[in-house]
C-alpha cells in the first residue's frame, strides 16, 4: 500500500510538472506574442514576421494603423513608411503570396471586424489593394494555401495550438531574442530577389511558356465568376465602409504577361474581364482606381525577376502615384482608352525577337 501511494504521489508531482511547464510556456508566449494574437509588440523585442498565413490576423487585430496593404506578392515589395511620408497614412501590410480573393476577403474580415475597431485608436483611412485579374476566376471560398484556423476565429479553447506550439517558442521567441535580431516591420515579407535578379536574362531563363491553346475562350466566359468573386469577396467592404478610400490597382506585370495571355487564347477574355473589374468598382465614390499596366517599364524585362514581379523602386513609384493620380482611372471611358493603349503596346513588341534570342 505505501508503495502504491508513492507512485501515486510521484505521479501527481509530475503532472504538477507538467501543468506548470505548460502553464509557463502559455504565460511565456501571451506576454511575447509574437503572432500578434493578444496585443500590440512589446517595445524592444526583435519580433521575426516572416509568416503571412500565421501573423497577418494578429496584426490586422492588433496593430495601430490607419491604413492597409492588401493583397498578392504584387505588394510584397512596398514599404510602408513611403505611405507615411507620401500619404502621412500609419500603413501595416497584409499580404498574402498568390492571395485568392477568399484570402483578402478574410483578412478584410477582421480589418473592419466591430472588436478590432474597438481595440485601434484610428479608423482605417485608406486601404490599397492590388487587384490581380488573373485570380478572380477562382472559386469564391478557395484559399491559396490552408488557414491556421485558429488565429482567424474566435474560440479561445483553439489558442492552446498557439499557446503551445514547439514552433512558436523556438523559431519566434527564443531565436530572436538569442539572435537580438527582428524585421524591419515597414519591409516585413519582402522578396528574397536582390538587385542583380531583376534582369532579362533571369526573366527569360526562368520562364516557363504556356503551351497554346487552340481554342479561343469566348470572350464573356471569365466575367461570371469574376462578377461572384468581386460580389461576395470585395464588394461589400466597399459598399460597408464609405469613410475608407480603397487604393484599387492593377499591378504592372511585364509584357511577357501578355504572351501569356495570347498562348492560353484568353486575349479578349482577358480585356473584358479588365473592363468589366473596373466598371464594377468606379460604381462607388470611395474606389480610386490605378492602371499601371501601360508604364513604359513593363516593357522593359530588365525591371523584372520574373513575367509579373517588379523591382522595389516600382512599388515606391505607384505609393507616387496614389498621391498624384497619375495613371487614375476615373470613368469607364478612361479604363477603354487604356485598353487600347495596352493593345497597341503588345502589337508592337517583338515578341519574335525575343523569344528567338539566346538568353
Amino acid at each position: 500500500m505505501e508503495k502504491d501511494k508513492n507512485y501515486k504521489n510521484l505521479f501527481i508531482m509530475l503532472l504538477a510538472l507538467m501543468l506548470m511547464a505548460f502553464a509557463a510556456c502559455s504565460a511565456l508566449v501571451v506576454y511575447v506574442d509574437p503572432f500578434f494574437h493578444y496585443h500590440t509588440p512589446l517595445k524592444g523585442f526583435p519580433y521575426v514576421v516572416d509568416n503571412q498565413l500565421s501573423q497577418n490576423p494578429g496584426m490586422a487585430k492588433n496593430m495601430e494603423y490607419e491604413g492597409c496593404i492588401i493583397g498578392s506578392s504584387m505588394t510584397v515589395n512596398f514599404d510602408t513608411d513611403d505611405f507615411k511620408e507620401l500619404l502621412d497614412v500609419n500603413t501595416v501590410k497584409l499580404s498574402y503570396s498568390g492571395a485568392y480573393p477568399r484570402d483578402d476577403y478574410n483578412i478584410l474580415s477582421i480589418v473592419f471586424d466591430k472588436d478590432t475597431y474597438a481595440r485601434r485608436k484610428n479608423d482605417v483611412k485608406a486601404v490599397f489593394f492590388a487587384m490581380d485579374i488573373p485570380t478572380m476566376t477562382a472559386d469564391i471560398n478557395a484559399t491559396k494555401y490552408p488557414l491556421p484556423e485558429y488565429l482567424y476565429d474566435s474560440d479561445p479553447i483553439n489558442d492552446v495550438k498557439y499557446l503551445l506550439n514547439k514552433d512558436v517558442i523556438l523559431q519566434y521567441i527564443m531565436r530572436p531574442l538569442i539572435q537580438g535580431q527582428g524585421s524591419d516591420l515597414s519591409e516585413i515579407y519582402k522578396s528574397w530577389w536582390t538587385p542583380d535578379y531583376y534582369n532579362i536574362q533571369w526573366v527569360m531563363h526562368n520562364y516557363d511558356e504556356p503551351s497554346y491553346v487552340e481554342e479561343e475562350t469566348s470572350f464573356d466566359t471569365l466575367l461570371p465568376q469574376t462578377k461572384e468573386n468581386l460580389d461576395v469577396n470585395i464588394l461589400p467592404f466597399v459598399k460597408d465602409n464609405p469613410d475608407t478610400e480603397f487604393y484599387f490597382f492593377f499591378p504592372p506585370y511585364s509584357i511577357l504577361y501578355w504572351h501569356n495571355v495570347m498562348q492560353e487564347n484568353t486575349f479578349e477574355a482577358t480585356f473584358k474581364q479588365y473592363q468589366y473589374v473596373a466598371d464594377a468598382l468606379l460604381e462607388y465614390d470611395n474606389v480610386h482606381l490605378f492602371y499601371f499596366q501601360t508604364m513604359p517599364e513593363t516593357l522593359d524585362l530588365n525591371n523584372y525577376a520574373d513575367y509579373t514581379h517588379y523591382k522595389p523602386d516600382i512599388n515606391r513609384f505607384m505609393v507616387e502615384c496614389f498621391k498624384s493620380g497619375e495613371y487614375e482611372i476615373t470613368s469607364s471611358e478612361d479604363m477603354a482608352k487604356e485598353l487600347t493603349k495596352m493593345r497597341s503596346m503588345i502589337d508592337d513588341f517583338d515578341f519574335d525577337e525575343l523569344f528567338s534570342t539566346e538568353w
